[in-house]
């Protein structure tokens, strides 16, 4: 009886620790899968090195252990260290990746707004290039005075100071050309014939010029940008004796400052 006791505990032992190695031989295997997949993963070896470092090491000491006797727990246990070394390095990687990916767009979302700015100031200065050909091209011309665009006397109705419809094309390029120049500031001088008295040339001269300066303003640019003389019938471009010259006489002068908004002596 004492015998088959014996015998029968002996086989329930053996079928104890059989199951119980075959627990640890299956943690082991998943263990050593898990490491395997990390160890070579170079994002995972870059960011998280001391993980994989302490999966590695628990793995070998589970595998010195399953050689050993009734270790079968021990193996279990260091199995799962290593497993859970292994899942934090993979875990650390990826929040790591994340955050570099993250901060990648976040850069290139940089990059692209810059490209964008410099796109739009590149555009904005060549608008400003062509629309200072187009100010050049309007009768424009270079004196001690700075640039001087002239408005002829075809803008305004004969002893008017009111300026025609026809005008107001010549007045917006003026207008978008000081919008982007914002520096550039402006003198409007208005100049007249001979005919008439003194004192009536040069208010209607000066009337003339502020109609222009007016409507400057009225389309958003700061009078402060803007002076406005009126010279009457003085500084002739044209002898009056002909109706051809006093027509040449009878004219606004737009004068233009420099690109840092030094505007020339006035007359």
């Amino acid at each position: 009886m004492n015998l088959k006791s014996g015998v029968l505990g002996g086989v329930l032992l053996v079928g104890l620790y059989g199951c119980a190695g075959q627990h640890s031989d299956v943690a082991l295997q998943q263990a050593s899968a898990d490491f395997q997949k990390v160890k070579e993963d170079s994002n995972v070896l870059r960011i998280a090195p001391k993980d994989v470092i302490r999966a590695g090491e628990s793995l070998a000491r589970a595998d010195r252990l399953s050689s050993y006797w009734g270790s079968g727990a021990d193996v279990q246990h260091y199995a799962y260290l290593s497993q859970r070394y292994s899942e934090i390095a993979r875990q650390h990687s990826e929040k790591v990746l994340n955050e570099e990916r993250a901060a990648k767009l976040e850069l290139e979302r940089q990059r692209l707004q810059l490209a964008l700015r410099e796109a739009k100031l590149l555009s904005v200065q060549q608008q400003g290039k062509w629309l200072e050909e187009q100010i050049i091209s309007l009768a424009t011309t270079q004196t001690d005075r700075g640039l001087v665009m002239t408005l002829g006397d075809v803008l305004f109705d004969t002893g008017e100071a009111e300026l025609k419809s026809s005008a107001n094309r010549t007045v917006l390029k003026i207008v978008q050309f000081l919008q982007l120049n914002p520096k550039r500031v402006v003198r409007i001088e208005g100049y007249a014939d001979s005919t008439g008295g003194k004192q009536e040339n040069r208010k209607l001269s000066r009337d003339r010029a502020q109609a222009v300066a007016n409507m400057l303003m009225d389309l958003g640019i700061d009078d402060k940008r803007i002076q406005v003389e009126g010279y009457g019938d003085e500084y002739p471009v044209e002898a009056n004796a002909s109706e051809r010259g006093r027509a040449q006489n009878r004219r606004v002068e737009i004068v233009f400052s420099d690109e840092k908004g030094q505007l020339g002596a006035a007359r």
